[in-house]
């Protein structure tokens, strides 16, 4: 993987880090891949709760925090000491940007609300993640990613039309949510550079699931009804084959999506061709979408007759040669292990000093032909030496008597 700049794009930029679990740290996170300072400030006894979570045991942090804690440090700070909170202000006046995702109302009664840190650093960006927004009738109560995509309407547009509200696989009301505060975040820190000033970015959870069914409100304005559930099709009118079609051996995700576009009727015709059907090329029964609609179970008995007798790969690869777009389903273990995928860097393995080799998602975007490398998530408490050094200039002296305090 070659050099690339993005270690430098936020270079110099300090993160003081309050959250847990996901929807912040998706967000510290993707600051740290651009190379932003991002100290982890957590629980002396136990850390973010996260540690203990998916695969995670005593004295072995889980995979799901290093998931989401890669290229980060790590200070310890009791926040019930006074001693805690005193330090905890110290670094907000050398910081750059202060973020939290604790329980309604708990940062207040810490002493560490948006107006306290103001009052220390009037140049901090102070960003906030809440379930509920201010003002809603239900800002004071609790919300995981699943409740944030109960009331933020995905489940209610995905799943079996004939069946309950689903949840979507990927964890929209958490990582989504915390894309949406760190393209924010940055938007601040550039505004900054010339007012001088910093802001308050608060974003509830489901709020930012609005942003990612936008598609659903125009399916909603045509028809004039709710955005109904469409299982593997999509919300527009439909314009047959549009979905996935069993593939050979036939397991779980034996399956290839193929979608003819109602913008581009030549794909269809190109499929007619593959699939050795080309004397309906222009048969009024199929010629257009409304038409095979009509006969939308043909249409995919059709394709599928075609799918199964081949595996997915390769129907994804006959289709995709063709100009028809396609795709297979692929699983997590299949993804883990697909070659392309780290020698592009988009995988990349974290050497990690307990839990040892992890191939995890990097950061997605090139610079400069390459995406940022990883550097491992950390360890409960490893920086705070380092941290408090370099910030306030604390000596070893001073560093372990917090230490002894209990402070850190």
């Amino acid at each position: 993987m070659s050099a690339n700049g993005a270690a430098g794009c936020l270079a110099g930029v300090r993160v003081l880090d309050l959250t847990q679990f996901e929807a912040g740290p998706s967000c510290t996170e993707a600051l740290a891949w651009l190379g932003a300072e991002v100290v982890k400030v957590e629980n002396p006894k136990g850390g973010d709760p996260g540690r203990a979570s998916i695969g995670g045991g005593p004295g072995q942090d889980s995979w799901y925090f290093l998931l989401f804690n890669a290229n980060k440090k790590s200070l310890t700070v009791d926040l019930k000491a006074p001693a805690g909170i005193a330090l905890v202000k110290d670094l907000a006046r050398r910081a750059d940007v202060f973020i939290e995702n604790f329980a309604p109302g708990a940062v207040e009664r810490l002493g560490l609300g948006y107006e306290a840190i103001r009052a220390i650093n009037p140049a901090i960006v102070y960003a906030q993640v809440k379930g509920f927004g201010g003002g809603s009738p239900y800002q004071d109560n609790l919300a995981f990613d699943m409740i944030a995509q109960a009331c933020g309407g995905t489940m209610s547009i995905t799943g079996e039309p004939d069946r309950p509200p689903a949840k979507p696989g990927p964890t929209l009301g958490d990582t989504g949510t915390g894309m949406l505060l760190a393209i924010s975040l940055l938007g601040a820190l550039y505004q900054r550079k010339t007012s001088g000033q910093g802001q308050r970015l608060e974003l509830a959870m489901q709020d930012a699931m609005l942003h990612y069914i936008r598609f659903a409100f125009a399916a909603q304005a045509v028809s004039g009804k709710p955005a109904p559930r469409a299982a593997d099709k999509i919300l527009s009118p439909g314009n047959p084959p549009c979905g996935v079609y069993p593939c050979k051996p036939g397991g779980p995700n034996d399956y290839v999506y193929v979608y003819t576009s109602r913008a581009n009727p030549v794909h269809w015709q190109r499929l007619l061709q593959v699939i050795g059907r080309p004397e309906l090329i222009g048969d009024p029964r199929y010629a257009t979408g409304a038409a095979r609609a009509e006969r939308e179970a043909e249409v995919d008995a059709m394709v599928a007759a075609w799918t199964r007798a081949r595996d997915k790969h390769e129907a994804m690869r006959v289709l995709g040669a063709a100009g028809i777009p396609a795709g297979a389903v692929l699983d997590t273990m299949e993804l883990q292990n697909e070659p392309d995928f780290e020698r592009r860097g988009i995988m990349q393995v974290m050497r990690h000093p307990t839990r040892g080799a992890f191939k995890m998602p990097a950061w997605p975007v090139r610079h400069d032909g390459a995406p940022p490398a990883l550097a491992t998530s950390p360890l409960l408490g490893e920086h705070s030496a380092a941290v408090l050094g370099e910030w306030l200039g604390l000596d070893a002296r001073a560093v372990e008597r917090l230490k002894q305090d209990g402070v850190i």
